[in-house]
């Protein structure tokens, strides 16, 4: 967009937190962050007493190490809780470069002869089938029904088995936590997981690493894991820092949440963004979304495709709709971006051809550039003519007609012309519509 100073547009890796999910540890700022999950017993065995005590000594470790963290970043903060100086990611390694973290058992043989599960409408897909396939582990996907094919089948290709359920996200979870119950995966969550969140959040390092001075950060949101990562990494690091998130607003989750400062299940979503279409965030989500980003904002349709349009465009970019909402917000005005210096996470490239000519009809009517009308004429010959020497006039090219005799028009010699015309811009369609009126013909949609 013109009036944005600086948009750095970067493809999210999921390699990182992928693997991180299937090891024991996440390295973020230098320190080894346990990984969340544990099996404290196995399926079908019943829980005893040295179950719980070993969860909760595993829980009291946990508690504190943060303690231990907390105390070590008050050292480098002022009365105001700001970060003295300027602080930076290696400086922080530097100070935690000693620790180890808390000692975490990793997947056992058992485990890994089950394998693991995952639900996911893209890059968590790709991303466990990925380390599974590293790591010489069964990996199990379960996928919405009408996930695009390039998304099914790169998953496939890591050597995934994929199982297609449901209709959005949230059901495929569902049928997720079924299966992992049923065979005993071990299952990985696609963002309510403290090191998805913190795999998710070492771009939130990498963005102040190619952009110091950076102002303003727009992330998408679908569950909240990405945005919560790199919205704690940011804050953590310059809370000057403007971090805000976007869902599309057929799948205002995490928006509807906040707004109503509790955790939301929408009834359905409907939304090309079918990578963020999710009915309900998630707890841990939720709260780290409210606490670190600046806000949450919503984008239409229209306003998707027309971001996808300028990618591709612009950057010779092809991003799906979830990959794009960023700079949809950015583009019209969902954000305060004017003279600021703003990042636009672009987090997936997994667009459906088949659908592509279509986004790209949405975006360029959005922005301006294809113009669809209707007139209505006498019937009578020569009507036409004058019509297209109006559009011919004023550099409209005309790209479709139909005309329509047999219509509902109240006056029995009047008939209908539709037009599909290429324009410049917002102001070139007005310019046609006044010189139309002018010439006294009707514009009727």
């Amino acid at each position: 967009p013109t009036d944005v100073s600086s948009i750095r547009s970067r493809s999210c890796r999921f390699s990182a937190w992928s693997q991180a999910t299937l090891t024991a540890r996440q390295t973020w700022f230098g320190v080894q962050f346990p990984r969340k999950r544990q099996t404290f017993w196995k399926k079908n065995e019943a829980i005893s007493s040295q179950d719980f005590e070993r969860a909760a000594a595993l829980r009291d470790t946990e508690n504190e190490y943060k303690q231990q963290l907390r105390e070590e970043k008050e050292k480098w903060q002022d009365k105001n809780g700001h970060l003295n100086g300027e602080v930076t990611a290696a400086d922080i390694a530097d100070i935690l470069s000693g620790w180890t973290g808390v000692p975490v058992s990793q997947l056992t043989e058992e485990e890994k002869s089950h394998g693991v599960i995952a639900c996911s409408a893209g890059n968590h897909a790709q991303g466990v089938a990925n380390a599974a396939k590293m790591y010489g582990i069964k990996a199990t996907i379960v996928m919405p029904t009408g996930t695009p094919l390039i998304k099914v089948n790169r998953t496939k290709s890591y050597g995934a088995d994929v199982v297609l359920y449901g209709n959005v996200y949230d059901e495929a979870c569902e049928e997720a936590y079924r299966l992992a119950k049923e065979h005993g995966y071990t299952f990985v969550h696609p963002f309510d997981d403290e090191n998805v969140i913190a795999g998710q959040g070492t771009i939130g390092l990498e963005l102040l690493e190619q952009l110091p001075d950076v102002d303003t950060v727009i992330v998408p949101i679908g569950g909240g894991g990405l945005a919560s990562g790199v919205a704690f990494a940011i804050k953590q690091l310059n809370p000057k820092v403007e971090v805000w998130g976007v869902q599309a607003a057929g799948a205002p989750s995490m928006y509807q949440s906040l707004v109503d400062q509790q955790i939301l299940r929408l009834s359905n979503v409907s939304t090309i963004a079918d990578g963020i279409a999710v009915k309900e965030p998630g707890a841990i989500t939720y709260e780290t979304c409210g606490k670190y980003l600046d806000g949450v904002v919503t984008v239409t349709e229209d306003e998707i495709c027309a971001a996808i349009l300028a990618l591709i465009e612009q950057h010779k970019m092809v991003a799906e709709g979830a990959g794009s909402v960023a700079v949809a917000a950015a583009m019209f005005n969902k954000v305060p971006v004017a003279g600021k210096k703003v990042i636009c996470l672009v987090s997936g490239g997994n667009i459906d051809v088949t659908i592509l000519s279509r986004v790209i009809n949405r975006g360029l009517a959005k922005s301006g550039r294809v113009f669809t009308f209707a007139v209505e004429l006498d019937d009578k010959p020569g009507q036409f003519l004058n019509v297209s020497s109006i559009l011919a006039r004023l550099g409209g090219n005309i790209i479709s007609v139909h005309h329509e005799r047999n219509d509902d028009s109240a006056r029995v010699t009047a008939c209908h012309l539709r037009v599909k015309v290429e324009t410049r811009n917002e102001a070139h369609i007005e310019e046609i519509k006044k010189a139309l009126v002018a010439e006294g013909f009707s514009i009727i949609g």
